[in-house]
């Protein structure tokens, strides 16, 4: 199993062809970093983790994240690997660690986040903040898609406070924007 990144993006690249999904597993990657520094945890391992989190969903939309395992164990990821991957479903069984918990919260935060980005007249990152976030959860006609319900239980679940999270998250986002290999924004 390799932790090593550019393998790790070959690997994703070689599943993943829709580029707002590989924007998205590069802001999960970074926001799995910035959490696993926090927490004093293995950056890498957490980061190739968010990285590879939906590598199955191109391919098999309505059944994700149940490939993930077969695509993974071909590449030679470990089992523990594959059930990190794997416990970000929402109808996940069992019980969380932190690295799961964490996954969970951030898969669809991130997204959000680059969302409310976007409808900003600078479509900055760096200029988005909290109370905007917050306002726009409310707005059920905005990314209607994503589960405000599993964003704030995520968060409950890592027993973080909501706004400290989204602000945790902008911030990690914003400062690698423009640094990794497609723009999360733009």
């Amino acid at each position: 199993m390799t932790t090593n990144r550019n393998e790790l993006l070959q690997i994703l690249r070689q599943h993943v062809k829709s580029e707002v999904l590989l924007k998205h597993s590069l802001a999960t990657e970074i926001a799995m970093r910035a959490y696993a520094a926090k927490f004093g945890q293995d950056a890498d391992y957490w980061g190739a983790v968010g990285l590879l989190h939906d590598i199955d969903f191109d391919k098999f939309p309505d059944e994700h994240p149940h490939h993930a395992r077969e695509i993974l164990a071909a590449h030679g990821f470990d089992d523990q690997f594959i059930t990190d991957v794997e416990s970000h479903g929402r109808e996940w069984a069992g019980e969380r660690t932190l690295l799961q918990k964490t996954l969970l919260a951030l898969d669809e935060l991130t997204g959000f986040i680059i969302a409310c980005a976007l409808v900003r007249p600078d479509k900055s990152l760096e200029n988005v903040e909290v109370k905007s976030v917050l306002k726009k959860m409310k707005d059920k006609a905005f990314a209607r898609a994503v589960s405000r319900e599993t964003i704030t239980e995520g968060a409950a679940a890592m027993g973080v406070d909501f706004a400290e999270h989204v602000a945790f998250v902008t911030k990690a986002l914003a400062e690698a924007n423009g640094k990794c290999e497609l723009p999360l924004v733009g």
